[in-house]
């Protein structure tokens, strides 16, 4: 077992522990390499653990999935079988519908995977009640530093919003930000020098495109997908223009929708619908992309610290820190008390907010700006959203988040927020 003062802390293990003691079939996806394996076999601590990356356990688990799955849950009594890389094989899903029929034992299998192996309908609804699913996402800025999950949307749709009951900002100078966002949160990736972490994220891509890809569907032409990976990329927290991606990549309409939806079942890439309100034909209704980690996005556009000088192109910052602070958020939102949906908005007049949290009646109204300055001007959008336009009739808490030291008030309910509190000292 590794030494476990090298296993930094995932906020996901608490969900899964209690998982396990009402639900059947926990199945824990996730991109590879986020640490998936070390949550369920060093982090969990329990259950008998087999890995279907090793190509014999594999052949006999495909061969014969009813008498294996039989053997195996036998030999575990009391504690899950824990089953990685499950979505390599395509004959597991009916075999363990099969045997978690047959017994109502809580914590019966534990699943880990970069894909959904119960994909079809059939089986899918079939167990519904008695398997849950949990997303592990790459490490949050707070688990790099073994603190708790923020709970600044909590806070953001409270009733009365004090400053003082979020955690104090860490400074930060703008260079620790790029280095932050730049490093990214796969767990064997993000300490390494800069070179290496680039071309370790580049071969990710490859492989996940040379092997990943062919556990959820067949594809012809790598080039294109690959070439469309590229594209996103420079246009993380953007919207897309699905027809110039066409053009660009060299493929139909309906292989480039296809291809997307492939990455975000990969979870390299996550979208972000937009927010309507039903009462204006003035709203776009387009989506929003974010690679679901800004330092692979950085190295597959060749960025460094150098990238972002003033006599290179300030402003190319804007983008990835958009994606990593909502990549913050999102992974955040499970331990939250309320539930939230992610959005972002903008109408037709260049009215536009970054990120809107929605919880029951409230919204949490979010913009993002790269600058260690913030004046109430910059809350032009949020304040006629909140007050004049299609939030009016909901609570709205309005949020910019900056690179500055200092929690910040400009009136009711608007608030400028260091990037930092996200992960700061409570």
């Amino acid at each position: 077992m590794p030494d476990e003062r090298t296993i930094l802390p995932r906020h996901l293990s608490a969900e899964l522990k209690d998982a396990l003691t009402y639900a059947r079939v926990v199945n824990v996806l996730g991109a590879r390499q986020v640490g998936k394996t070390t949550l369920v076999r060093d982090i969990l601590q329990t259950g008998r653990f087999i890995t279907l990356d090793d190509e014999t356990v594999l052949d006999a688990v495909e061969n014969d999935p009813w008498g294996q799955l039989q053997r195996l849950t036998e030999e575990t009594v009391g504690v899950p079988l824990i089953i990685d890389e499950a979505q390599r094989s395509r004959n597991l899903a009916l075999a363990i519908k099969r045997l978690v029929d047959s017994s109502n034992r809580k914590g019966q299998f534990v699943l880990t995977g970069s894909s959904n192996i119960f994909s079809t309908r059939h089986v899918a609804d079939s167990l519904a009640g008695r398997m849950l699913t949990l997303m592990l996402w790459p490490l949050t800025a707070a688990e790099t530093l073994s603190r708790g999950p923020t709970r600044v949307l909590d806070w953001a749709v409270s009733a009365d919003p004090d400053l003082g009951d979020l955690p104090a900002p860490e400074p930060a100078t703008r260079a620790e930000y790029i280095d932050r966002v730049l490093k990214g949160g796969f767990p064997e990736v993000r300490d390494l020098d800069h070179r290496r972490r680039q071309r370790v994220y580049r071969e990710y891509v490859e492989s996940m495109v040379d092997r990943d890809v062919a556990d959820i569907v067949r594809i012809r032409r790598n080039d294109a997908l690959r070439r469309l990976i590229d594209q996103l990329a420079v246009r993380t927290s953007g919207e897309l223009n699905i027809a110039e991606l066409c053009g660009i990549v060299g493929a139909q309409r309906n292989t480039v929708e296809q291809y997307l939806d492939v990455l975000m079942r990969l979870s390299l890439v996550v979208k972000l619908g937009a927010w309507t309100s039903g009462e204006s034909r003035r709203e776009i209704k387009n989506a929003k992309h974010h690679f679901a980690d800004p330092g692979i996005a950085a190295a597959l556009r060749s960025l460094t610290p150098r990238s972002f000088d003033p006599d290179a192109d300030p402003t190319a910052f804007g983008g990835l820190l958009e994606s990593f602070v909502f990549a913050e958020l999102l992974r955040s939102e499970p331990y939250q008390t309320n539930g939230f949906r992610f959005y972002h908005w903008r109408d037709q007049r260049g009215r536009e907010i970054d990120l809107l949290a929605e919880s029951a009646h409230h919204l949490a109204a979010m913009e993002v700006k790269a600058s260690a300055s913030v004046s109430r001007g910059d809350f032009k959008h949020l304040l006629w959203f909140a007050q004049e336009g299609p939030g009016k009739a909901r609570s709205v808490t309005s949020i910019i988040f900056y690179l500055g030291e200092h929690k910040l008030q400009f009136g009711e309910r608007l608030y400028a927020l260091p990037v930092s509190c996200l992960w700061g000292v409570v």
